[in-house]
């Protein structure tokens, strides 16, 4: 039988299998290397393996070896977990999203300060952009963010999601991958899901669905654009939602409201 690894990142082999067990004999290889050999459909870990099994103690989630369609070559090299690059691409999109829609509010003439202190438009605040990214995912497989940091999401055979797929996808990352993007509860749903990420391998909206996100070289143009881009969507929201934060603020807290009032943090200090 001919078996090939994945040793620090690169494809090695085919090796027979009294190659691989001499590998692991001298801890050149353990049992969560992957490997594949004709007859698997995906790369496994060496302790996943029925040949493989005896060497790692007990056997546990062994993958038959018969009756299973051979294959040509081994599938792909895993794509990287690159769960930094996809939360800035993720925060990218949400914050232009957030600067067109305050923007539109203030040109609207809207009332900032009661849409900004409403729970139900804080709510649903993201639902609309949620629905735009899932049209995207499913017509293009990215997004603004993700274009410009070099990913694309796709199904585990490489085709676009279905509408459907790429909705349901949107809907768990809105409730459980960000928490529809409150504060602390959002804090906690992203520290949830980046540990549950490691574990499984890919985030759970992901894992559940089966898709992978395909990940390409970073282009330093399309970086620094990302680093402009975020920054003015943040001024963006910063000049309209500022002032009526403050006044809001002022109104809960007179006291703070005189204080200000009185010495104000803009003026400057007079020289003796």
């Amino acid at each position: 039988m001919e078996i090939w690894l994945i040793i620090d990142g690169e494809k090695a082999g085919p090796y027979q299998d009294f190659e691989v067990r001499g590998r692991i004999a001298r801890g050149e290889v353990d049992g969560e290397t992957p490997a594949w050999h004709t007859g698997l459909e995906e790369w496994k870990t060496l302790r996943e393996i029925a040949v493989f099994a005896n060497e790692f103690g007990a056997k546990r989630d062994i993958v038959a070896d018969e009756g299973v369609a051979a294959v040509s070559g081994p599938p792909p090299l895993p794509q990287p977990q690159v769960f930094g690059r996809r939360f800035w691409a993720r925060w990218l999109d949400i914050h232009l999203y957030l600067a067109c829609w305050w923007l539109a509010m203030w040109l609207a003439g809207r009332p900032i300060g009661a849409a900004f202190n409403s729970v139900l438009i804080m709510v649903v605040q993201l639902v609309p952009w949620f629905i735009i990214e899932a049209i995207l995912i499913h017509r293009t497989g990215t997004t603004p963010g993700k274009w410009m940091l070099g990913m694309e999401v796709v199904n585990a055979d490489g085709s676009r999601l279905s509408l459907q797929a790429a909705t349901l996808r949107s809907f768990r990352i809105l409730v459980g991958g960000i928490g529809f993007g409150w504060s602390f509860l959002s804090l906690f749903c992203q520290g949830f899901s980046l540990f549950t990420a490691r574990k499984l391998g890919r985030p759970l909206w992901d894992h559940g669905g089966n898709h992978i996100v395909r990940v390409k070289e970073l282009v330093p143009q399309k970086v620094a654009g990302v680093v402009m881009g975020l920054s003015m969507a943040i001024l963006v929201q910063f000049a309209v939602l500022v002032p009526h934060v403050v006044t809001s603020t002022q109104q809960m807290f007179p006291a703070l409201r005189e204080a200000l009032e009185k010495n104000p943090p803009w003026r400057l200090p007079v020289r003796e």
